[in-house]
């Protein structure tokens, strides 16, 4: 197995699915907290960045003080774009359509693996441009190609979309990073940027009431799911890590549904099935060749 062993394989998948779990909550948390996009942006990498930095001190000690300084340029590189996606993404939303960013988001697997391909000289798994490409059919299903976007915003999005896909080529070259501490950063970076355009808002005192919401919002779709899937991006293939990421798209509406009782549209739950169905038969012959590499 090119990625080491079949364990780490699997673990990997375990660990990016988990990622698609914690991000997927992001449209739970944004209806939950009636606070202004760039306030709750600003809160949000506060706390990952303190929870992070919990953990670190928790699991690493001392020594987890000390390996910011391990992080070296690889390190520094991968915090960069990794908050530079997160603010290429809200910017994108309020350039362009919902609908566009999440089309142009879900070619993250071939954009992934043309960069895995120059970077790694890593081959994409025919089964897994398969399964990628029925994805983004779902993805395209679930919220159609209207010709309303923008094309700063489109220009955006595809940032967005590069950014994401670096941070899985640098992950997968550069395995010994500290993801925690990475993590840390690259939080920081995305609240520092927000704060600016929140300005006194971020400090009002009806935020107040809501920094235990906001804490958890910031712990576990930022700070969890991020730290999940640089872990698992170490074990997989760029194209793989990208597939099993795009879960977070037909998992948004489920919770959204359990919280607020808003039942998804008929070409949502399709389009989501379809990205689901994809995504799944994918992990089932990932394990089985898997499998059949220990024999």
């Amino acid at each position: 197995m090119e990625d080491g062993t079949p364990r780490a394989y699997r673990r990997g998948l375990i660990l990016v699915t988990g990622a698609a779990v914690a991000w997927s909550s992001a449209g739970y948390f944004t209806r939950l907290i009636p606070l202004d996009a760039w306030t709750m942006l600003v809160w949000r990498g506060a706390f990952a960045a303190l929870g992070m930095l919990v953990a670190v001190l928790a699991f690493e000690g001392a020594r987890g003080l000390r390996r910011f300084r391990a992080l070296g340029a690889p390190g520094v590189l991968l915090a960069v774009v990794s908050g530079l996606g997160m603010v290429l993404f809200i910017t994108s939303l309020r350039h362009t359509t919902v609908a566009h960013v999440g089309v142009i988001y879900a070619t993250v697997p071939f954009v992934g693996a043309g960069m895995a391909r120059l970077a790694l000289r890593e081959v994409p798994a025919r089964g897994a441009v398969i399964a990628s490409g029925a994805a983004l059919v779902g993805v395209v299903v679930m919220v159609g190609l209207g010709r309303d976007g923008g094309i700063w915003g489109d220009l955006m999005a595809f940032g967005m979309t590069l950014c994401m896909a670096g941070i899985m080529v640098i992950t997968r070259r550069h395995p010994d990073i500290p993801s925690m501490q990475a993590t840390v950063i690259s939080a920081l970076l995305s609240g520092a940027f927000a704060l600016p355009f929140s300005g006194a808002e971020a400090v009002a005192p009806q935020v107040m009431g809501l920094l235990p919401l906001l804490a958890l919002f910031g712990c576990v779709n930022l700070a969890l799911g991020s730290v999940l899937f640089m872990l698992g991006a170490k074990a997989l293939p760029v194209i793989e890590t990208a597939l099993i990421g795009s879960l977070d798209a037909p998992l948004a509406p489920v919770w959204v549904w359990l919280a607020f009782g808003e039942t998804p549209e008929g070409m949502t739950l399709l389009g989501g099935g379809i990205v689901f169905a994809a995504v799944v038969a994918h992990v089932i012959w990932a394990n089985q060749r898997a499998a059949s590499a220990v024999v």
